[in-house]
């Protein structure tokens, strides 16, 4: 069976709704085919007894092109940005975290020298132009400008939670600079989770008239051999169905892109490069929090991350808590388990234990497509240069941002390239 459209997006996580929102909108027919049965992808969220479970913790980067994008679509954003309750975690003992001149000062996690040497460290950080840093890794650039052990600790954990990258010696130094002072802007926390997102980008699919097929297993793009360069002539399904379209935009992984286009050793190239992002996370919901006021704890000799997100956004029952624990993943630190995960907890909530209601592990999450070694310049796509007409969308693609920040600025750039080169070839 053949099918016609102007455009098919093959992947229905944020990105791939996004993409296919911005298009319609603009007057595309737009078929989007999305191999599970539900949309959303890594924003999928789980709610078990009224605790939301997002996939591991998640924040939106107020200031990013997440933000941009979905203001432009009309997406609410509701939830709040946290707060107060934050703490170092060094040698299983909770310290003030330095976060600002006040709790610089009053922090026992560095001496005298130290707390000079963050200082001046963190203030240079903030005026660096992030470009001048091409070329250098983030153990690089902390080699030139630290010298004592414990800053570089607490600067290391600056840098994991901004990028959720544990690895410093791979990590490209200008990209986790220009994330950490993004960061600085603050988050948002979602209330009920980021599925939130996913419906509202649903039904404005659906209202644009999008065709939105579940279960639909891409097997391949068709395309056709040309001199220079090969054409795009639409997807071929695992039921054998196929749609003939113009535009072929494919909202996922390298590997996925890869998987699509068997024997084209471009994407090829760009699977077998990327090197996954991680993290071992354990999501818990509680009756109630043990210590109310101790809602943030970021390890700097370790790679540990938690979060009271629940504090801050509507994610649990009334006087219950949805708790976030996570270990970045990377270099040294390569696993975890949930006993050590569950250790973590014990430090900011000790007595937690008793007042569980649900609780899941994800032991290897994958967080991010592609860890990123190299400036975002030099990143794919998001046009696919040697195939025309075909696009990639997604958290490993185009010249701006991370995480979802990437996702969805890629999604608006294919959106602006397919309706300028839909007029170019009308003129």
């Amino acid at each position: 069976m053949k099918k016609k459209t102007d455009v098919v997006v093959v992947g229905g996580g944020l990105g791939g709704l996004a993409v296919a929102v911005l298009l319609a909108r603009g007057g595309k027919k737009v078929t989007l085919l999305e191999k599970s049965k539900h949309l959303g992808g890594r924003a999928h969220t789980t709610e078990v007894e009224g605790y939301h479970f997002n996939l591991g913790p998640h924040a939106l980067y107020l200031g990013g092109a997440a933000g941009r994008v979905l203001g432009k679509l009309g997406v609410p954003l509701p939830g709040r940005s946290p707060g107060e309750g934050s703490f170092a975690l060094r040698g299983n003992r909770l310290h003030a975290m330095p976060a600002g001149a006040v709790s610089l000062l009053m922090t026992d996690l560095l001496g005298a020298a130290g707390k000079l040497e963050f200082g001046r460290v963190m203030t240079g950080l903030l005026k660096t132009e992030a470009g001048e840093l091409e070329g250098r890794s983030v153990s690089g650039w902390l080699d030139e400008h630290v010298t004592r052990a414990e800053v570089r600790e607490v600067m290391e954990a600056f840098f994991r939670v901004s990028t959720y990258c544990a690895d410093t010696s791979a990590m490209a130094a200008d990209v986790a600079v220009e994330q950490f002072q993004l960061a600085r802007k603050g988050v948002r926390y979602l209330d009920g989770g980021w599925s939130g997102l996913v419906r509202a980008l649903a039904g404005m699919a659906g209202e644009a008239g999008v065709e939105v097929v579940g279960s639909a297993k891409v097997e391949s793009v068709v395309r056709e051999a040309g001199g220079i360069q090969d054409r795009v002539r639409g997807v071929r399904l695992a039921d054998g169905t196929e749609y003939e379209a113009e535009a072929v935009v494919v909202a996922g992984g390298p590997r996925d892109v890869a998987a699509l286009l068997p024997g084209d050793e471009v994407v090829a190239g760009w699977a077998a490069e990327a090197k996954p992002v991680k993290a071992a996370t354990l999501d818990v919901g509680l009756s109630k929090l043990p210590k109310p006021r101790a809602l943030f704890a970021l390890g700097t000799d370790r790679p540990w991350y938690v979060s009271v997100h629940s504090a801050f956004a509507k994610l649990a029952p009334e006087g219950g808590a949805m708790v976030h624990v996570a270990k970045y993943l990377g270099g040294a630190e390569d696993s975890a388990d949930e006993a050590e995960l569950e250790g973590v907890l014990d430090v900011l909530q000790p007595g937690w234990r008793a007042h569980v209601v649900t609780k899941r592990c994800l032991p290897g999450l994958t967080v991010m497509n592609a860890l990123p070694t190299r400036s975002l310049e030099k990143r794919p796509g998001p046009r696919v240069d040697h195939v025309r007409g075909l696009y990639v969308v997604g958290d490993w693609v185009g010249r701006e941002g991370l995480l979802v920040d990437a996702s969805l600025a890629s999604a608006e750039t294919v959106s602006r390239l397919l309706g300028t080169e839909a007029g170019a070839r009308a003129a």
